[in-house]
């Protein structure tokens, strides 16, 4: 969905956490190393124990065991579809971390549970739903090796492909009813899954497709001079573009599908595309808080996510071979400082539950989809301590 409001269970087993201190909340292992001075030392943050308690947290408050599916808050049993293919994400990104049979058999009931909510098909009305869906469900094949993933992907990719039209010059549409309004949210996981199924089955359609998308988006979406991705166009049937909506999830999309491109094609031009809009992201004082070296607060509802999708697309930067030591280093500086910050300053350690903002703490409730932001952001700190970074 676009930029609009929404139209417990036992800890999960097999996941040991350990209390690092006593002052902690029974529900809360901070992953923080003590310095033995007394105190915590921030940069000694074990980003795995934070992973393990912030994914625990995000089951154990927002699964709906009843329907299989991830609840719109902690705090009632709303269903929304397109966040939920970033509940997946981060049980897939557990499942790969730590390998526990626990994250794949929740993986197996969001299978069964998500078609139910959404009316026994993984079809959705907006194009954009379904990519966020068939990209998270192709990650839990190569994850796991089922079948059934893949074979939901197929059904999803053939419904995405009939968004593409000629209207603006192309582009996949945001929605079934408004076949002329083309965005980057629709665009952009449609670029990256097919890039992704590219490089997994080797169909070659796969590739044209992938290109075809990137090329228009760049050409229709992306302001080449300063790395801004516009969020859409012709919403009024107007031919207009808004360049008013900066929104982090866009410039996530564009790095994603340039750095899957850049992968395939070893082509820099895509790099290159990819540092830029990372740079911009970092370097605006719209989607960056200066004051706080922060992504910036896009509120609760759909916005709440948008952190998430550039945290995750940012991290497959860092991990590009080709990057330079200068970049890669400017990107994890940022992304732990961010990391940093929510755990230490913005997650309520009565309810482990994110804010927002990554230095104010929610309180009592808070959002699926900003929980979700959070959760990717530790797992993400999670993967670059993995890899040394």
């Amino acid at each position: 969905m676009r930029f609009v409001h929404f139209k417990s269970l036992a800890a999960i087993a097999g996941v040991t956490l350990v209390l690092l201190s006593t002052g902690c909340r029974k529900d809360y292992d901070p992953g923080v190393i003590d310095d033995g001075t007394g105190g915590e030392n921030e940069a000694e943050i074990d980003w795995a124990l934070a992973a393990d308690s912030s994914t625990q947290s995000l089951v154990s408050k927002f699964w709906n065991a009843s329907g299989n599916y991830f609840n719109e808050k902690n705090i009632n049993t709303n269903f929304h579809y397109w966040p939920q293919a970033h509940g997946l994400d981060v049980l897939v990104d557990a499942y790969e971390r730590t390998g526990s049979q626990v994250y794949k058999d929740y993986m197996d009931k969001w299978f069964t549970g998500v078609p139910v909510k959404n009316g026994n098909t993984f079809i959705n009305e907006f194009y954009d739903d379904m990519g966020w869906n068939a990209l998270a469900m192709l990650r839990a094949f190569k994850a796991t090796g089922d079948e059934k993933y893949k074979d939901a992907v197929d059904v999803l990719w053939a419904d995405l492909k009939n968004g593409w039209n000629a209207t603006m010059g192309g582009g996949i549409a945001w929605r079934k009813a408004m076949p002329y309004y083309k965005n980057t949210p629709a665009n952009g996981p449609a670029a990256i899954l097919a890039a992704r199924l590219y490089k997994e089955f080797n169909n070659p359609d796969d590739l044209v497709w992938s290109k075809k998308i990137y090329t228009w988006i760049k050409d229709s979406l992306y302001n080449r001079s300063t790395g801004w991705v516009y969020d859409g166009m012709n919403d009024n049937n107007d031919g207009v573009r808004n360049t008013t909506w900066k929104f982090t999830y866009n410039q996530g999309l564009f790095v994603g599908a340039a750095v899957e491109l850049f992968k395939i094609t070893n082509e820099s031009g895509y790099l290159n595309d990819a540092i830029q809009a990372a740079n911009f992201t970092l370097s605006d004082n719209v989607l960056t808080n200066f004051t706080d070296n922060l992504l910036k607060d896009e509120g609760g509802g759909d916005g709440g996510l948008f952190k998430g999708v550039f945290v995750r697309y940012c991290t497959e930067l860092i991990l590009t071979p080709g990057m330079l030591s200068s970049d890669k280093g400017r990107y994890v500086n940022y992304l732990k400082h961010n990391a940093k910050t929510l755990w230490t300053s913005g997650t309520d350690k009565n309810y482990l539950l994110f804010g927002s903002y990554w230095k104010t703490p929610p309180g009592a409730s808070t959002d699926l989809t900003i929980q979700l932001s959070g959760a990717m952001l530790i797992e993400m700190a999670a993967v670059l301590e993995e890899n040394n970074l």
